[in-house]
């Protein structure tokens, strides 16, 4: 399995600097003063290098959701009863739940795919991919072997190079993750743990001080390697957080761009980042998370959220809005006219141009 991941790896392309050369290019023949749609022409710019091609579109959209549950609730991290998972699985995939409410509003696609939910599921709505019924204690040894890292991780690859879509967003299902995820960022950026822990969906002030305190021991226990990515999700992860990670692989590997929900998928992207830097490239986050680790995980990969929304509910939610601004970013690059379509002489904006006067 190592080496299928190190293919994998090895097949995630640099940007195309000509396709965003010859976008930029366009972009300053539209007729709009230089810069005046702001981040709707960078984010063309940056499909432009992902796809290969100055006009894109981004009208099939999909979201991957990936479920498991994790033993560290056995410590009380976490206000929800570890049956959620369960139940809100099920109702990922009947529009119940708000990122499917979303899906379902904007046409977009969803799979639910069952990597570790500690229970049989029977709705053949979601997919099984299931590695183990929820991980073990991180507070007591690892969560899982490396080769069950290893597996959720391809697992993740193979359903984004299967799902039949012009972009994918990631998003997640499991009670405790939030206490999984931060211990990553923690071991990723070598941050303390206060600086990335926030509370979750909600716990007791008694809660959030065990739930901090049980990610510095499952640290102290598993001496999870901070170079070695795998060893970190096996250590102190979860199945859905690599399965996610395997997801911005196999969507970047196939020459697509790739949208970040929340705090969950933000880490499980810097996983992938790490594994591959040029992924970096490929990424694109939706919502600032309301969790405070959130902004260290963007910072670690140098990129900016779109949306300043107020949201922390995960499932993936941010992914069908974000998909919403991609659209308008290629429709501005497709169809708005150039200064001579428009029949509009350009020669005013030379100093803006040359940057006398325009400040971006």
């Amino acid at each position: 399995m190592e080496e299928l991941l190190e293919q994998i790896l090895a097949a995630i392309e640099q940007p195309n600097r000509e396709a965003m050369e010859a976008a930029r290019r366009r972009q300053a023949q539209l007729a709009k003063p230089p810069g005046s749609l702001g981040r709707l022409e960078d984010f063309s710019v940056q499909l432009a290098g992902i796809t290969g091609k100055v006009h894109n579109e981004v009208k099939k959209q999909h979201l991957l959701v990936f479920a498991a549950d994790n033993g560290v609730v056995e410590e009380g991290v976490s206000s929800a009863p570890q049956s959620v998972t369960l139940q809100q699985t099920i109702n990922l995939t009947r529009a119940k739940t708000g990122a499917s409410a979303l899906t379902k509003y904007f046409g977009c696609g969803i799979t639910v795919c069952d990597v570790g939910v500690n229970a049989e599921i029977r709705d053949s709505a979601v997919v099984d991919c299931k590695i183990a019924y929820g991980t073990q204690n991180i507070a007591e040894g690892p969560a899982m072997t490396r080769e069950q890292a290893l597996t959720a991780l391809l697992t993740g690859v193979r359903m984004a190079q299967e799902t039949e879509a012009d972009v994918i967003g990631i998003g997640e299902m499991g009670i405790g993750n939030t206490t999984t995820s931060s211990a990553v960022l923690s071991v990723l950026l070598g941050e303390e743990v206060e600086k990335v822990t926030g509370r979750g969906g909600g716990v007791t002030d008694e809660s959030f001080l065990t739930k901090k305190r049980v990610i510095r021991e499952a640290i102290s226990i598993n001496h999870p390697d901070p170079k070695d990515v795998i060893d970190v999700l096996a250590k102190v992860g979860g199945f859905d957080i690599a399965a996610m990670c395997g997801a911005f692989l196999g969507t970047a590997a196939t020459h697509r761009p790739v949208v970040i929900d929340g705090f969950i998928s933000a880490v499980a992207a810097l996983c992938a980042v790490r594994l591959c830097p040029v992924v970096q490239n490929y990424l694109i986050p939706s919502h600032a998370s309301y969790e405070i680790g959130y902004q260290l995980a963007m910072e670690a990969m140098d990129l900016q959220p779109i949306l300043m929304l107020g949201m922390r509910l995960g499932e993936g939610s941010g992914c069908p809005i974000a998909f919403k601004v991609l659209e308008a970013a290629c429709a501005v690059i497709n169809g708005m006219a150039t200064f001579d379509e428009a029949g509009i002489n350009d020669e005013y904006l030379d100093e803006i141009r040359e940057g006398d006067k325009f400040t971006p």
